[in-house]
């Protein structure tokens, strides 16, 4: 066994690591060492009980719908926050706290963030299995990742979200049950007022350009990135598509030995396969850390 002084560093660096905004890595440790985050699991019963006129089967999380999928559920980061204290997460969307986003944000596990692919998929989400669960289903959005292996599905909650789902009054009784049973279905995504915006990433230079894809209706995923040039000489656009790469979460990149010639068209495409075209949304004068936004918008 190891000494106690070897066991309280360890917590304390799984301490930092929550502080850090590490989505799930600390939901088993006993609350005490950690103030202030996800408390000690304890087991919920096996199997919810789903409310009348619903079903729990489905063959899938597609868009288009299916019944509720069973889902376990832990929280992580501020009680009333947003998951990470930086307000990001591994799909690299920023600021989530505000809106759209709203701190109604999730990690997800491999099956829901698909190496990233999942980015920006949006759920409704239930409990019914604890004396403090609503029932009502809330909304969230995929913007992070767990490793986890916590059930088939696991959702690491924000800690807004998670409470988002308890009757009105007992948010912290809800958040201090720890590992909790939940359902979950895919729904169309939707921002009301906002166009598909494209945030072109710090470090981003002629030769390596990062865009952040973010507000996308419908899939709310992103599966390819295509980017077409514009001619030197009046600026008009070549008519041929370059693929981007996916970097990370919902960034994609393209590295090219020549500098690239704006403006810059971007076509994308979501996961139903579904395209749109943002025609020179990115203009020749371009600046890193800099928000685009399109006159476009998935249906």
């Amino acid at each position: 066994m190891a000494p106690a002084s070897s066991y309280a560093v360890a917590v304390a660096l799984f301490c930092l690591l929550a502080a850090d905004g590490c989505c799930g890595c600390f939901w088993f440790l006993p609350a005490i060492f950690c103030p202030g985050y996800s408390p000690t699991p304890t087991p919920a019963p096996a199997t919810p009980t789903p409310s009348p006129g619903t079903g729990t089967g489905g063959s899938g999380t597609n868009v288009d719908g299916g019944g509720w999928l069973d889902a376990r559920a832990t929280w992580y980061g501020a009680p009333g926050g947003a998951g990470p204290d930086d307000n990001g997460g591994a799909c690299g969307f920023k600021n989530v706290n505000l809106p759209p986003f709203n701190a109604m944000t999730s990690c997800g596990n491999e099956p829901l963030f698909k190496d990233g692919k999942g980015c920006g998929s949006c759920y409704q989400i239930r409990c019914v299995a604890h004396a403090a669960c609503s029932g009502v289903p809330e909304t969230v959005i995929l913007t992070d990742m767990n490793y986890y292996p916590v059930a088939r599905y696991h959702f690491d909650l924000s800690g807004t979200a998670f409470g988002a789902m308890a009757k009105d009054g007992r948010n912290d009784e809800l958040r201090h049950a720890g590992i909790i049973d939940m359902q979950f279905k895919r729904v169309p995504c939707q921002y009301p007022g906002l166009s598909v915006t494209f945030h072109v990433e710090q470090g981003s230079n002629p030769n390596y350009l990062a865009v952040l894809v973010e507000y996308e209706n419908g899939d709310g995923d992103v599966a390819q990135v295509d980017l077409m040039e514009s001619r030197p000489d009046n600026g008009e656009p070549t008519g041929v598509w370059t693929p981007m790469r996916e970097s990370w979460g919902s960034i994609w990149r393209l590295d090219t030995h020549r500098p690239l010639q704006g403006p810059f068209s971007l076509r994308v495409t979501n996961e139903s396969g579904r395209s749109l075209v943002a025609e020179q949304v990115i203009p020749a004068d371009w600046q890193p850390d800099t928000v685009y936004s399109s006159l476009v918008q998935f249906d």
